[in-house]
């Protein structure tokens, strides 16, 4: 199958910037239950075979960072990012200069492999799992990462656009590099709050879900929009509105408990299905498909992977 996909995408590049592979999914566990073998060589071969360049693995707090090393070192085509995510922004709390150095252990143990400072922001839909005023105290704290380090930011915004902005644009002397707003699903005034500090919109299928998504995502400029998967999460699903413009489909199994090497399972995400987020992108923007991925492709190598002076 992987020879077949090649040849169906062997004119388009694509760089996934956030793929959770570190996510036991691709160990074959699901809900802590082990329902096959552990396939991540097969989702990379297929993700080779798409045409992925790269894939940054995203990494989530302190505790993510090793095994993501442990991954990217293993393929010159992977890298990562280190962060604290918003909902775990709790961890800081019992040493915050402890797990601060701990991060900045990991940027300098993976370098170049760290390409991005995140997942960091803020997530005001999930209060439950760490509250406002502490997301928004490490969120700028971990800006600090972006200037120590001169890398970009990988950026999670969730109903929270607001403080955001304004915790960014208070600090954007300390992130030259700017960075990415990934799986944005906010207004099109929002996006140009951000395109206009300088930062990128990442688009995946979390971003594509409702008719306001597309309308918004239609006016985007091609110049600031990233491609990306999420994956395992953020497919999309038949029910999403802009599954209409799919058309690519992968041979898949429903249950995972039936996985067979060749095939993807259905409803866990794959960085070769980014193809698919740039069908949706092509389809409302009327343009087509191997422009954009062009544009999209130099978009993240010009952030993520510039090249040197």
């Amino acid at each position: 199958m992987n020879a077949v996909i090649k040849q169906m995408f062997s004119k388009m590049k694509f760089i996934d910037i956030g793929a959770n592979l570190t996510d036991p999914m691709f160990q074959g566990v699901y809900n802590g239950s082990s329902k096959h073998q552990p396939d991540l060589p097969n989702v990379l071969e297929r993700s080779w075979a798409a045409g992925l360049q790269k894939i940054i693995v995203t990494c989530g707090s302190v505790s993510d960072c090793e095994p993501a090393s442990h991954i990217v070192k293993a393929d010159e085509k992977l890298f990562m990012t280190v962060g604290c995510h918003p909902t775990r922004c709790g961890e800081f709390e019992p040493d915050p200069e402890g797990y601060y150095l701990r991060l900045c252990k990991q940027i300098e143990d993976n370098r170049p492999k760290v390409v991005a400072i995140g997942e960091c922001g803020l997530d005001y839909d999930r209060l439950n799992f760490c509250e406002k005023e502490i997301q928004k105290k490490y969120f700028e704290k971990q800006l600090n990462l972006a200037n120590k380090y001169e890398l970009p930011l990988f950026l999670h915004c969730r109903n929270a656009h607001e403080d955001f902005f304004e915790i960014l644009k208070r600090n954007q002397e300390k992130i030259p590099k700017r960075g990415v707003v990934h799986t944005f699903d906010g207004s099109l005034e929002d996006a140009s709050k951000l395109i206009e500090l300088g930062f990128y919109i990442g688009i995946n299928g979390c971003s594509l879900k409702a008719d306001d998504n597309l309308k918004t995502v239609a006016q985007l400029p091609d110049n600031r929009i990233m491609l990306e998967t999420d994956a395992p999460w953020c497919e999309i699903r038949p029910s999403h509105a802009g599954s209409k413009y799919v058309q690519t489909k992968f041979p898949s199994v429903k249950k995972k408990e039936k996985w067979e090497e060749g095939l993807l399972i259905a409803g866990r995400c794959e960085p070769a299905m980014i193809v698919q987020v740039l069908e949706v992108l092509s389809g409302v923007k009327n343009k087509p498909r191997e422009s954009l991925a062009e544009m999209y492709y130099n978009n993240t190598e010009k952030v993520f992977f510039p090249k040197e002076k």
